[in-house]
């Protein structure tokens, strides 16, 4: 039977860990309490029978002992009397504290969690009122469309008849965001807020709900000036490239309009449809979060519920003093967090309002929505991991017997394998390894109750679980072994060089094909949110900048090696059905070095970009710039490493130890102190940060020596070894695995340290952006 402490470990809500109820304190209090009633169970130490009537043996002066012994008795029967008396005195008092200090500290768990589920019931409720408040607005303005659309239609036939479902006193209903008619996109003439009776009653809805429309034909007009148009602020985040445009060239726009306004030269404002689909998503976005945050409400008063009822059991049964643990579990349950219903009838609501509005009056729809169902974990994972493992294990085992026996990597075979077939299985391979590390992370993450699928805004019945990227890695590496043993087979029976050089090309050409396949297999979710974040990566100053953008973007700066093989690769496969010698085009013209630079420049710069924007985007925060200033110093490093190994002088030289030197600092005060959080002079752990996930604290001091040791590997690239062609390839993929080793140590500590900010401002849902506001009076 699992003890309960460890089942209320095991559910709570980690962002919400410190508002439960301290469950182990107050069952070290019990243990307390039952000590001092063991101690004042015991009678004191006086020696026993044997101090009392030590045995002599036999003898005459027997009876003269005894009367001796009776007499020192009742001489001695005074004091230890009022010596018990003392005792016992001091153990009733002990046991009384010690019950009163538990009592005292109950009482405070209470309070704390009656504070903090009132603080969290009242923020859900006016979220709930305010999103209220935004779906009628959105209501009133699908309305406006609607009466619109069906009056152009209704003046383009003209047909008697009227437009539907849009007459006055009737129910709106929202238009499904699959369901926008096409005229949404071809429309050259969107709806304005007209005169109609019915657009009239709508702007009255609209400033009933806190809509301010200045200086429309409701409002009165200014002294002496005419009455403005209606303007109605829809506010869209720009998360795209086109709302990102829009948002740069929307304060000339506004400016041109509202002169134009002030004139009395413009006309009535157009209501934008696309921008009405963008907030019924953002709306819909925001009351799934909701009935999110209170269903975890409704968790946190349950299991504290629980909490308290199991700890006053373990109290009645080790003081016995039921009437006080009844007493006092009234209490709990007369509080608020217990008796209150709001959460509840909010819940209720917020799921008719989904019902309605958003699944068309289908419950099982929405209930996809609001509680989306997490997949079982599968016992044939596990099963194909160990097989493709073992396949793996089996084919590296034949190829090393293959390489050996054929020669490959002997001192007198021609270096064509090692040059051209060498980056095609090494790209592979160290992708796979990338992959098995974040499947490390993940199973690290989710055993010390990181939530990175909250992080990350990944959707839990599709985010990936650390056995699917065990998977991935395997069924990858046992793919790419096989093919290296069927090229060396191939190879080796004298098969066309043509056909045999074609096995590497057929391999990328698969993995691509199966990273885009649009069908729903090998994990459809997982490789389309990489292929969008890859998308957001590289047009980064056009995307809003999420976590889990920035987050791939700091993985694609440790796998540089991966992209120059991937950039010879296509080269290599490209010019090769155009030219005889395909290795030197791909490596001596100067086409092929200069993308060689940019590709290696391009992940650091677009870290670069993403800080830049977040600076603009989150009130021109300076921490921003300081982290585009270190992937700005990677970049110089790694230009002067560049040009040293082009012209290897003294003077470049010395300018590659001191830019490789300045930026490495520059990168481990930024990985312990930014984003792990760690070297801290003032905390309780010494050189770390006061709270921990690990308990060991060993771990972390290793983790910073290893990440320090790793961070100066560019010292090989100056040392210039003299090693040979085969040589050269392993020590390059022996840093290139090293690198990724790092980062996967940087991956579990930067999200640890993201976590923990999460848990101190007791963030455990995602506050979506409303696209509705007031606008203020610009007369």
């Amino acid at each position: 039977m699992v003890k309960f402490s460890r089942e209320l470990e095991a559910e709570l809500i980690p962002e919400w860990k410190d508002a439960f109820v301290n469950y182990r304190q107050l069952k070290k209090h019990v243990k307390k309490i039952k000590l001092a009633l063991l101690r004042s169970s015991l009678p004191p130490s006086d020696g026993g029978d044997a101090a009392a009537h030590p045995c002599y043996g036999f003898s005459l002066l027997n009876s003269l002992r005894a009367l001796v012994s009776r007499f020192s008795a009742l001489r001695d029967q005074h004091f230890q009397t009022d010596e018990e008396n003392l005792y016992e005195m001091e153990l009733v008092q002990s046991r009384e504290d010690e019950v009163k200090e538990f009592l005292e500290k109950l009482d405070e768990e209470l309070d704390k969690v009656e504070n903090f589920y009132q603080t969290k019931e009242k923020e859900f409720c006016e979220r709930g009122e305010i999103l209220r408040k935004q779906l009628q607005i959105l209501v009133d303005f699908k309305q406006i469309i609607l009466h619109d659309h069906g009056r152009r239609r209704y003046r383009s036939s003209s047909s008697p008849a009227s437009p539907t479902s849009t007459a006055s006193g009737a129910s709106p209903r929202l238009i499904s965001l699959s369901s926008s008619e096409s005229e949404a996109e071809t429309d050259p003439a969107p709806p304005s807020l007209g005169d109609s009776p019915v657009a009239g009653e709508v702007i009255a809805a609209l400033e009933r709900n806190g809509v301010s429309f200045i200086g429309s034909a409701r409002t009165k007009a200014k002294k002496g000036g005419k009455p403005r148009a209606a303007t109605v602020r829809i506010d869209i985040p720009a998360t795209t490239p086109g709302r990102t445009i829009s948002a740069v060239t929307s304060i000339i726009w506004e400016d041109l309009v509202n002169s134009a306004r002030k004139d009395g030269s413009g006309g009535g404002d157009q209501i934008n449809r696309k921008k009405i689909q963008c907030a019924e998503k953002m709306i819909r976005g925001a009351f799934v979060e909701l009935y999110r945050g209170l269903g975890l409400l409704k968790t946190y008063s349950s299991l504290n519920m629980m909490a308290f009822r199991k700890i006053l059991k373990k109290f009645d049964k080790v003081t016995n003093q039921q009437e006080a643990s009844e007493w006092f579990l009234r209490r709990v349950k007369r509080s608020h967090f217990i008796s209150s219903d709001k959460v509840v009838q909010l819940a209720d609501e917020v799921e008719s309002i989904f019902v309605e509005h958003f699944a068309s009056n289908d419950k099982k729809k929405a209930m996809k929505f609001l509680k989306p169902h997490r997949p079982k974990d599968s016992h044939m994972i596990t099963f194909l991991v160990g097989l493709f493992t073992g396949s793996f294990v089996t084919l590296f085992g034949v190829y090393a017997i293959l390489a050996h026996l054929c020669g490959i990597f002997s001192p007198t075979t021609e270096p064509g394998y090692v040059e051209t077939i060498y980056p095609v299985f090494s790209t592979f391979a160290l992708l796979s390894f990338h992959i098995f590390l974040y499947g490390c992370n993940i199973f690290m993450w989710r055993s010390t109750r990181i939530n990175h699928n909250f992080i990350f805004e990944f959707h839990p019945s599709s985010a990936l679980k650390h056995r699917d990227a065990f998977l991935i890695c395997a069924s990858f590496m046992t793919t790419v072994v096989g093919a290296m043993v069927i090229h060396l087979l191939l190879r080796s029976a004298g098969v066309s060089p043509q056909h045999v050089k074609s096995i590497p090309g057929v391999l990328l050409l698969l993995f691509s094909g199966l990273l885009l396949c649009p069908f729903n297999i090998f994990y459809r979710p997982t490789r389309y949110c990489f292929l969008r974040v890859i998308r957001n990566i590289m047009f980064s100053p056009f995307y809003k900048v999420l976590m889990v953008d920035f987050f791939m973007a700091d993985q694609l700066t440790s796998q540089i090696p991966l992209l120059r093989h991937m950039e010879f690769t296509a080269c290599y496969f490209v010019a090769g059905g155009f030219r005889t010698h395909p290795y030197e085009t791909c490596t001596r013209s100067h086409q092929y070095k200069l993308l060689a630079y940019v590709i290696s420049f391009l992940p650091y710069y677009w870290r670069a970009i993403q800080c830049a924007r977040r600076y603009i985007e989150e009130g021109y925060d300076a921490n921003h710039l300081a982290n585009a200033g270190k992937y700005v110093s990677a970049m110089l490093a790694a230009a002067a490493r560049w040009k040293y190994a082009a012209e290897p002088t003294p003077l470049w030289l010395a300018v590659v130890i001191f830019s490789s030197t300045a930026a490495t600092f520059y990168q481990l005060y930024w990985d312990f102190v930014m984003d792990w959080g760690l070297l801290d002079p003032n905390s309780q752990n010494a050189w770390l940060r006061d709270e921990l996930v690990l308990k060991n604290k060993c771990i972390y001091y290793a983790s910073i020596a290893l990440n320090f040791v790793l961070r100066i590997a560019w010292v090989e690239s100056v040392m210039r070894l003299n090693l040979g062609q085969l040589e050269n390839r392993l020590v390059d993929f022996l840093l290139a695995s090293a690198e990724i080793i790092r980062r996967g140590h940087w991956n579990f500590y930067r999200l640890e340290n993201e976590h923990l900010n999460n848990v101190g401002k007791f963030r455990a849902v995602k506050t979506v952006p409303l696209p509705f506001r007031e606008l203020d009076s610009d007369g």
